[in-house]
């Protein structure tokens, strides 16, 4: 097994939580995820896992590009924004989880996601496996905050009062964040339209 270097300082009993995605580009919405996990959970770190390719999202940016979108969104001392998966040459959430857990027996990992991920988390590959693995914890976004009342995740767990040893779901609510990267490279590739029939004689 290839030693790999964790995103920051580490100590057997630290609890971590795991913010996966392609970061395309990161906004607010990842932060107030993060956040809201961090505090209702008494995570010690949460690492945002820049994915070398969403395979539910082709088409992402570059790599680079989306790691210093995140860095600079994640600009808090709680962040740690890696490529780990890259370097652990995982593709999927499944293998991710299971080689950071092997790598690092000694941590408390927590897979965080919006309730936006939680309505398509049963398309992800061996979602099941991915359940029984790692305690997961939903923070609510606008539109999508009956997810947990749909989601198959949820009918299949059940939901949890406070997050405990996997397999278990827990939902968290707070302050709303509507934030989206979908919204922001729409918006982004409509002012480059629109800046190019400018330049148009």
């Amino acid at each position: 097994m290839t030693w790999i270097r964790p995103p920051g300082g580490i100590a057997n009993g630290l609890r971590i939580g795991l913010l996966g995605g392609s970061f395309d580009p990161a906004h607010e919405g990842h932060l107030h995820v993060s956040e809201t996990a961090r505090k209702a959970l008494k995570l010690d770190q949460v690492w945002w896992l820049v994915s070398p390719g969403n395979v539910l999202k082709p088409g992402s940016g570059a790599l680079a590009n989306r790691l210093a979108s995140a860095r600079a969104a994640g600009d808090h001392p709680a962040i740690r924004v890696t490529d780990i998966e890259t370097r652990l040459g995982t593709r999927y959430t499944i293998d991710t989880v299971k080689a950071l857990q092997k790598r690092f027996p000694g941590l408390h990992f927590t897979w965080l996601m919006g309730s936006d991920n939680l309505e398509q988390f049963s398309r992800w590959r061996r979602w099941r496996q991915i359940a029984a693995r790692i305690p997961i914890a939903v923070v609510r976004r606008p539109g999508s905050v009956l997810a947990p009342l749909r989601a198959p995740l949820a009918r299949l767990l059940g939901v949890s009062a406070r997050s405990g040893p996997a397999p278990s779901l827990v939902i968290l609510d707070g302050r709303r964040n509507s934030a989206s990267s979908t919204q922001m490279r729409e918006l982004a590739l409509g002012a480059a339209a629109e800046a190019m029939l400018n330049l148009t004689p």
